[in-house]
């Protein structure tokens, strides 16, 4: 097979296997409590949300370029095409169904590759949803407001939002939206996306899996690692109080909370700037240049 790099079951089979277990070490929290219709709001984000359930994740694909003999299970999978005991990408049938979404993707990490990344935010987003609210309306009913509803109200009102991210902004509450700066919006994703937010950093997940089996699953799952320090902090800044669940808040309505914040928000970048760096590496592969779409 012209091009494709091929792994014999020894070489596969031990990379497969450490993978599912990786996931099931990192998952079992997950799994648990949906067996006792439990919730939680920060390590649960990454599979209500983003919809991606813990075996699929657990499934290991080595990515475009590589060839797995004698892969039975690969086999059965969507997107996977065996020749000669060789079980590798449809090259041809990913890029029927996926093309469009693989450019967007390419177009949307080169800018936020190129785009300087904005350190503002202080993660006012998640105040921003529920602005104006009742504690018993907000989106995590079970925890209360750290500071309560007149007091997350009025560090809103505090505050310049401006909040790049479209699905963050999206969630926010009426009369929070005309206090944004910025009006991000689905089809313009590649004119606001930067490197600072947060939820860009989480996104890097999602393209991952949404693209698979294209991309191998070691990038998705140091994705998925990336998403999940994210989301901690994402919900420490929150206005929400979780120190029953073992999570001491980020202070963002102080000045030494801001620069806590933004400290994490710096790491952030410099990681997922590298996960960006690596993913558009396997979305720029010479397997999908001989293919037109």
């Amino acid at each position: 097979m012209d091009g494709v790099i091929v792994l014999q079951p020894d070489e596969w089979l031990p990379r497969a296997a450490a993978h599912r277990a990786c996931v099931e070490s990192l998952t079992v929290g997950r799994r648990e409590r949906k067996s006792r219709g439990e919730k939680h709001p920060v390590d649960d984000f990454l599979f209500e949300y983003y919809r991606h359930r813990p075996s699929v994740l657990a499934r290991w694909h080595p990515g475009v370029g590589v060839g797995l003999v004698d892969a039975p299970d690969h086999e059965q999978w969507r997107g996977y095409v065996t020749t000669d005991s060789v079980t590798s990408l449809n090259v041809l049938d990913f890029v029927e169904r996926r093309g469009a979404t693989v450019d967007f993707v390419r177009a949307l990490l080169a800018s936020t590759l190129e785009r300087t990344a904005a350190f503002s935010c202080f993660g006012l987003h998640e105040w921003a949803m529920v602005y104006g609210l009742d504690e018993t309306a907000v989106r995590h009913e079970d925890w209360p407001l750290r500071l309560g509803s007149a007091g997350t109200d009025a560090v809103v009102e505090a505050h310049q939002i401006s909040c790049s991210h479209y699905d963050a902004y999206r969630f926010f509450t009426p009369p929070a939206e005309s206090l944004n700066q910025l009006r991000p919006a689905r089809d313009t994703m590649p004119a606001f996306e930067q490197s600072g937010c947060l939820h860009a950093g989480m996104d890097i997940y999602k393209w991952c899996f949404k693209l698979a089996p294209l991309v191998p699953s070691d990038l998705t799952l140091d994705a998925f690692k990336l998403a999940r320090r994210i989301r901690e902090v994402d919900m420490r800044a929150a206005p929400y109080d979780l120190t029953s669940l073992g999570y001491e808040p980020v202070r963002i309505e102080t000045p030494e909370g801001k620069a806590e914040y933004v400290a994490a928000q710096r790491v952030f970048t410099r990681e997922g700037n590298l996960l960006r760096q690596r993913l558009l590496e396997a979305l720029r592969a010479p397997a999908l240049k001989r293919v037109s779409w």
